[in-house]
């Protein structure tokens, strides 16, 4: 399989860039009541994560909000079919998905109640063709569910050759409580990290099974080194939840942090089966050569060399693996190539130094030991973005 760097190359040089990328703009509230907004976004999230559940190569939230800014348009505002139009081309996506919803009976207290009616379209902005309207109607207790068969539906749309059946990709996604739903878009709104957390945390205590909010809180809280908690939140996120293997790299940094390196690996191994990202061999690596893997560690700091050879922290871990396993030569040659990118590596000096005199590692010489590098990025939607154009030409 190709690595990330090359199908870059291949893409920049023949490919027209993000040419069947999908936008999907969160629905327009046609009801009276503000406090239904949430249901809009909740809608574009469900759609969203199922179109890239199927391979389907999607803008996210953040660069859906970056178009906003660009366009000085503002969030929660219904547009013209010109202002979408001018979004999507803005984000550079092939594709844009919108539409609007309408709640019927039932006050803002006894919403549950009521029904829903949601009507989406698509544009595909290459050709400028629109799909005919397509629409879910049903209780609004039913929501989740409702969200579901409107995405099943978008995707038959878009990619009619799908074997899955409307009944697999149903299982896949069973429903969510309203509730627990709303709690978790009223989290992607709130303005604070607090409010976040709180409504985050509502959404998953409310219904256990919910991937979302876990992800959301595991993320949080990799990012304050809270390595205990965080691996707690992440190892509840789902399999068929879009962000899985977003969330077994970030466990797996968590489990290498807090010193659990078997667990640390089988992480590691199980996102480099689906995605051969630089930073997911590179880790590998890492988490072998603790475990004295060399050979293996070896074998994946190559792999990730493969990917990227500008980076000089692929060079020094594979020197440092060589270095280790007592293949002094072959560590001396891959530290002058970390220097020749990164002239004021001392590390990389010192070890080179070690290298060439043949001398190895030293019982209790604790300043040497543990010195490979980690990646924190994580790439997979730019690979399933290119890997999306790449089968989209053949």
């Amino acid at each position: 399989m190709l690595r990330l760097a090359a199908l870059t190359a291949l893409l920049l040089c023949c490919l027209p860039l993000r040419a069947q990328t999908v936008l999907v703009i969160p629905f327009f509230n046609h009801t009276k009541s503000a406090n239904l907004d949430w249901i809009g976004e909740s809608i574009s999230e469900t759609v969203n994560d199922a179109f890239s559940s199927e391979g389907l190569a999607v803008l996210d939230r953040e660069d859906r909000l970056e178009g906003y800014r660009r366009l000085s348009v503002r969030p929660g505002a219904e547009f013209t079919r010109a202002s979408i139009i001018k979004i999507g081309q803005t984000l550079d996506a092939g594709r844009v998905m919108f539409g609007y919803y309408e709640v019927f009976a039932g006050s803002d207290k006894e919403a549950a109640k009521g029904s829903v009616h949601i009507a989406a379209r698509i544009i595909d902005l290459k050709r400028l063709h629109q799909w005919p309207e397509f629409a879910e109607l049903g209780a609004l207790a039913d929501l989740a569910t409702l969200e579901t068969h409107l995405a099943w539906q978008a995707v038959r749309l878009l990619r009619p050759g799908t074997q899955k059946s409307e009944t697999e990709f149903l299982r896949a996604r069973p429903p969510v409580r309203m509730d627990a739903a709303e709690s978790y878009v009223r989290g992607l709104l709130a303005q604070s990290a607090d409010e976040r957390h709180r409504f985050f945390t509502k959404a998953a205590r409310l219904d256990e099974h919910y991937s979302r909010p876990c992800f959301q809180l595991g993320k949080a809280a990799w990012a304050s080194k809270d390595y205990g908690v965080a691996a707690g939140w992440l190892a509840r996120v789902d399999r068929y939840d879009p962000h899985y293997l977003e969330a077994q790299f970030l466990l797996g940094l968590c489990r290498y942090y807090s010193g659990d390196f078997a667990a640390a690996e089988q992480s590691f191994v199980e996102v480099g089966s689906s995605v051969p990202l630089n930073e997911v061999y590179n880790n590998l690596g890492a988490v072998q050569a603790r475990r004295n893997k060399l050979a293996g560690a070896i074998g994946n700091f190559r792999k990730a060399l493969e990917g990227d050879s500008s980076d000089p922290d692929y060079y020094f871990n594979l020197g440092y693996a060589y270095w280790l396993a007592g293949k002094y030569t072959e560590a001396a040659a891959t530290f002058r190539d970390t220097l020749e990118r990164d002239g004021g590596d001392a590390e990389a000096k010192a070890l080179l130094s070690r290298a060439l005199m043949g001398d190895g590692p030293r019982p209790g010489e604790t300043r040497l030991e543990a010195r490979e590098r980690m990646k924190t990025n994580y790439e997979e939607s730019a690979y399933r973005q290119l890997q999306a154009e790449l089968e989209s030409k053949k």
